[in-house]
Formats: C-alpha cells, sequence, structure tokens
C-alpha cells in the first residue's frame, strides 16, 4: 500500500475534525435539552445541507491546496536530490582524476622508455599497481553505499553475533595499531547478538577501528565498549587522540568529506568510510552520532536492535 503524501495527510486531518464535528453537531443540534436522547425530534434538514455545502467547499479548497503542497514539496526534494547528485558526480569525478592521471602517466613512461632502469621500471610498476587498488577501494565503496541505498529493504537480516567479529577486526587492525603506538581497548561482552547483516556490521566496526587508527594520532588509546539499553545495543567507539574541530562534526559523515585531506590521501583514505558506517547504520534501523571528548578525542555512538 503506497503511503500517503504530507499534502493528504494534512487533508484527510482536517476532514475527519470537520466530518466528526458536523455529525456531533447534526446530532446534538438542540444544546437545551433536559434529557440526553439521539433523533427524538425531526432533524434539521436545511442545517444539515449546510453543512454538506460547507464540507464540499472546505474539502474543495483543501484539496487543491493538498495538491499544491505535494508538487512544492515534490519539486523542492527533486531539486535536492539533484544538487546532490551533482556534488556526487564532482566528487567522484575529482576523486577518479587523481589515480587515474597517475596509472596513465606511469604507463606512459614505461611504454615510451623500455630501456628504462630496471629499478626504476619496478618502483614505476609498484605505484601503478598502488593507485590501481586505491582505485579498486573507491569503486568498491561506491558500490556498496549504492546498494544498501537502493535494495535496504531486501537485505537478509539474521541473528549475528558481534563480539568475535570485533574480536577479529582487532586482531586484524593489531600490527597497524602498534606501529604507531596506539593501544586498543576491546571492552564489549562475550555475547552481543543482534538482528543484521553480518558483512555490513563488519563493514561498521571496521570503518571505525581504521579511522580511529588513522586519525587519532601517535600513542593514543582506543576503547569499543557496549552497554545494554533493553531493546537495543548502544556502542561507543573513543579515542583519547587528537579529535575532530567542532566545525567538522556536521559533515564528517558526508560522502567525500575529510578533515585533513593532505593526509586522508597519504593514508589511502577515500572520504567514503564514515558515509559507509551510517548508510550501514540506518539499514539496521539504528542511530549514530559524533561528538568530541573533552579535554582532545572523538566517540563515535551507534545504535544495533537486539
Amino acid at each position: 500500500m503506497k503511503p500517503l503524501s504530507e499534502g493528504k495527510k494534512m487533508f484527510w486531518t482536517v476532514m475527519m475534525f470537520f466530518i466528526t464535528f458536523a455529525v456531533v453537531f447534526i446530532i446534538f443540534d438542540d444544546f437545551d435539552r433536559s434529557q440526553w436522547s439521539l433523533l427524538n425530534e425531526r432533524i434539521d434538514w436545511n442545517l444539515l445541507a449546510f453543512a454538506i455545502v460547507i464540507m464540499l467547499a472546505l474539502s474543495f479548497v483543501l484539496y487543491r491546496y493538498s495538491r499544491r503542497m505535494d508538487e512544492r514539496i515534490s519539486n523542492e526534494q527533486a531539486e535536492k536530490q539533484a544538487k546532490l547528485r551533482r556534488e556526487l558526480t564532482q566528487n567522484i569525478s575529482h576523486e577518479l582524476k587523481t589515480p587515474v592521471a597517475s596509472i596513465q602517466g606511469y604507463c606512459e613512461t614505461l611504454l615510451e622508455h623500455p630501456d628504462l632502469d630496471p629499478d626504476l621500471a619496478r618502483q614505476f610498476i609498484s605505484r601503478t599497481h598502488r593507485q590501481a587498488v586505491r582505485l579498486s577501494s573507491l569503486l568498491h565503496d561506491l558500490s556498496l553505499i549504492n546498494s544498501m541505498e537502493q535494495s535496504a529493504r531486501l537485505r537478509p537480516m539474521e541473528r549475528v553475533d558481534v563480539a568475535p567479529i570485533v574480536r577479529d577486526i582487532v586482531a586484524e587492525t593489531a600490527h597497524r595499531a602498534q606501529e604507531n603506538g596506539i593501544t586498543v581497548n576491546n571492552c564489549l561482552p562475550q555475547d552481543i547478538v543482534v538482528t543484521g547483516d553480518e558483512t555490513l556490521l563488519y563493514s561498521v566496526f571496521r570503518n571505525l577501528l581504521d579511522n580511529a587508527i588513522n586519525y587519532a594520532g601517535k600513542d593514543a588509546t582506543i576503547e569499543l565498549s557496549a552497554d545494554d539499553e533493553g531493546r537495543q545495543w548502544r556502542f561507543t567507539v573513543s579515542d583519547n587522540g587528537l579529535g575532530i574541530g567542532e566545525e567538522h562534526l556536521p559533515h564528517i559523515f558526508d560522502r567525500f568529506y575529510r578533515v585533513d585531506k593532505g593526509r586522508s590521501r597519504m593514508l589511502g583514505g577515500n572520504g567514503l568510510g564514515l558515509a559507509i558506517v551510517k548508510n550501514a547504520v540506518l539499514v539496521h534501523g539504528g542511530t549514530i552520532t559524533a561528538q568530541a571528548i573533552d579535554p582532545h578525542g572523538v566517540a563515535f555512538t551507534f545504535t544495533l536492535r537486539k
């Protein structure tokens, strides 16, 4: 069943109030009765006809207004979507330009100089491979976000134990964390069963932990915790590192948004990690927020249904 538009909701809400008032007024049109009894007297047909005329006139006016209201909302949404698509296309074009140009430049150099020094040629090939991996990662992340938005309701949801997923992620990222002098404290309980898609849940925790390791700074501490709130779990991934400026917090879940663009590119980031996290949490019917920690650091908090 197709949901009612905002205009139709308004139309039927007002009409139901008016119809209810009209019925009550017609039935109890004599307010001086000593006893409450229904329809003991003849109905005032003139009053009834007048009420029907007023109701029809009101219906016509409300219907016209609801149509214009729906059209205005539809036009505003279409304009907003068009603007988002233009921005997304520009961002994608910008993100693809760098790795494609690098790959093209290195390949042209290798083709035009077949007698190039083997060590230098190997260095160019290595850089070409690195840019190709970055390009592949970008395309994969874009595909993942689009698939979540287009088929969110079609994804099978099942019972998933989050604890072993997080343990595996902590183990997978342990070497990189040690290189940065970062301590990861996994404070999750042993059994945390939620309803969800295991692949997307892995993406949520992996991207948040990768983000913290990449940007918390040297010698920081990252903590993963969870609180039982009855019908849902509330998870927190926090660190006491460099933190994020207040002006950036409202935008960090936007696609391609970077707090430190230079460092993000150096680390191979494409600005889609937190966008994937937000979309995955929303697919699961949860909420996610980010807030600065006093005196420094940042905490990501999100919910998942049991």
